[in-house]
């Protein structure tokens, strides 16, 4: 009985979560960058461009795997295209912790010409919540990740929660 209480629960703080998500990323997002969740990317595999519109140090907790940071503060637009395949079709998915700063960036790759870029809905914590797989700087699995900071850790509900 302990059990299945627990389980409604947790479904209930889940629910709850993902509907004050859509709330949070409706306030900062102007969604000019369509989402991706992140069940439909797991079903792209290894047919998308992963670029991580997190700062270094934050990529070198843990980031999704063949993933290349961008950053945000620093982000060239520049430096970032010339790592781009040259086809403009290409399939390019950008995140970061929630789906704040990678809205930012995916839209300014879509204003180069870029016409299939999309921010993952939820970012890593998302991903992370899902239970997949998240990899550290030598590419091994790990349970950290880095939560941007400690108001935006509660929206990491599995996984090991780091801040510096």
């Amino acid at each position: 009985m302990k059990k299945l209480v627990f389980f409604f629960i947790l479904i209930s703080l889940n629910s709850f979560s993902q509907k004050n998500l859509k709330q949070l990323l409706k306030k900062h997002n102007s969604e000019n960058a369509p989402y991706i969740s992140v069940s439909d990317l797991k079903k792209e595999g290894s047919n998308v461009v992963l670029l991580d519109a997190r700062e270094l140090k934050e990529f070198k907790v843990s980031h999704l795997k063949n993933a290349t940071c961008v950053g945000y503060d620093n982000f060239d637009l520049n430096k970032t295209i010339k790592k781009l395949p040259s086809d403009k079709t290409t399939k390019i998915v950008v995140y970061c912790s929630l789906g704040i700063r990678s809205e930012d960036v995916a839209e300014k790759i879509k204003n180069t010409g870029y016409n299939n870029v999309y921010n993952l809905y939820g970012g890593i914590f998302e991903w992370k919540n899902q239970d997949n797989t998240v990899v550290n700087s030598k590419n091994k699995p790990t349970k950290k990740v880095h939560t941007f900071n400690k108001e935006w850790s509660k929206w990491l509900l599995k996984g090991e929660k780091i801040y510096e």
